[in-house]
């Protein structure tokens, strides 16, 4: 019998609990696959809160917690290609990720290169994706000024990392405790909060040339005024107001393709996760706490016994 971590209803951490079931079969273009690591990331906690993405089905209730993954192919449904059993993997998942088993589709899943663990895999298609798709989108020369607002999380970090390997002058707005690990991203770490602007402009009077947003609200509103471009204003984290300040959402790919170029950068180091908690599945509400209460730096694991 496989078990998953699920929540039984929309609501807080008292709708959670670890579930015996049995293990989903793959249809048409998937991948059954045992779950070696799962990613954690706040989108977790506001699913099971009722959020849905746009365009996203309604909960079937339980709802397995958890959107990627990594682990091994255990089976491949009808028209897969490229795929074969005993195969290590990594992608965002159809059916959970906090689970011993879950579904991947194969056109938007990649191969595990050898140099990454299973962990930072598991983290690769969210957080590094979306810091991928932002960079590109946002396309500046090697030499700009690029500000990230909440450089201190996920995809923060990887945008910096990346950012930084293109030949960009970073600076990232974070809390001061994370002061010391946005400096050792090569970031210009700026406080925010009240008078945002004018410390960004202390420390760069001629301006940002773009601003990568993964705050939203009035972090959002503070910094539009800062780059005159504002096709160079994307965010992540301020979907519902970024086009009345004249910016544009991050344009998410999705791809196999994306999902494989991550995973080279992050094997060559360029993109190497930052991980700093793993929880075993027996603990994944701790792991959703830690996240849930917006102190976690870097990126939070569950690891699943093979």
């Amino acid at each position: 019998m496989a078990k998953a971590y699920v929540f039984v209803r929309h609501g807080g951490p008292e709708v959670e609990a670890l579930v015996d079931r049995e293990p989903p079969r793959p249809g048409p273009g998937e991948l059954l696959v045992a779950v070696r690591a799962a990613g954690v990331n706040p989108v977790d906690h506001k699913l099971r809160g009722g959020y849905r993405r746009p365009g996203q089905a309604p909960a079937v209730l339980p709802e397995v917690f958890g959107s990627e993954a990594a682990g091994v192919v255990l089976e491949a449904g009808p028209g897969v290609t490229g795929f074969a059993v005993g195969d290590a993997v990594f992608g965002s998942t159809l059916t959970g990720g906090y689970a011993t088993h879950t579904l991947l589709p194969a056109a938007v899943a990649a191969h595990k290169p050898e140099g990454l663990s299973f962990a930072e895999a598991a983290v690769l298609p969210v957080a590094a994706a979306t810091a991928y798709d932002g960079i590109r989108q946002l396309a500046l020369p090697a030499g700009a000024t690029l500000l990230v607002t909440g450089v201190g999380g996920g995809v923060g970090g990887n945008a910096a990392r990346l950012a930084r390997h293109e030949g960009l002058r970073v600076l990232g707005t974070a809390s001061e405790g994370k002061r010391e690990y946005v400096e050792s991203l090569g970031v210009t770490h700026v406080a925010p909060g009240p008078g945002l602007a004018e410390r960004v402009r202390a420390v760069a009077p001629e301006g940002v040339d773009g601003v990568l947003d993964l705050v939203g609200g009035e972090h959002l509103r503070a910094v539009a005024e800062l780059v005159a471009d504002r096709t160079k204003l994307v965010t992540a984290g301020g979907k519902q107001i970024v086009a009345e300040l004249g910016g544009s959402p991050v344009a998410r790919a999705r791809t196999a393709e994306v999902l494989d170029a991550v995973a080279a950068l992050a094997a060559a180091d360029v993109l190497r996760p930052h991980i700093t908690a793993v929880y075993p599945l027996e603990r994944a509400g701790e792991a959703l706490r830690a996240v849930e209460s917006g102190h976690a730096r870097g990126k939070v694991v569950i690891e699943v016994a093979p």
